[in-house]
């Protein structure tokens, strides 16, 4: 069972990209996809908000995210954030280890 968390980061005249930019460029993108536990670190852009990024960020377990939450790389990411002055949203969900067979139709792999 794994914890994704989507946070959308949302700003103005291209913050959020901007902030999405800068955490990959700087390198602290790189660092967190090889922190223990991380199994997922990306960021998407919206088509319905152009003022908006989503960050798609996956963990094994909360454990590892609360070792990550207490890492530097949190320091970083939360400079960037006042940086580009960006507001957060954050939506929690914990996966089940298996996609029901029910649904199984519906993805095309």
């Amino acid at each position: 069972m794994s914890i994704t968390v989507n946070l959308r980061y949302t700003g103005t005249d291209g913050s959020a990209r901007k902030f999405a930019e800068e955490m990959i460029s700087s390198g602290t993108v790189e660092l967190i996809r090889n922190e223990p536990g991380n199994l997922r670190y990306e960021y998407y852009l919206s088509v319905d908000d152009p003022e908006t990024v989503l960050l798609i960020d996956s963990w094994a377990d909360q454990k590892a995210i609360d070792v990550h939450h207490d890492s530097k790389m949190m320091n970083t990411i939360l400079e960037l954030r006042k940086k580009y002055d960006l507001r957060v949203s954050a939506e929690r969900y914990i996966s089940e280890d298996a996609i029901p067979e029910r649904d199984q139709a519906y993805i095309n792999r």
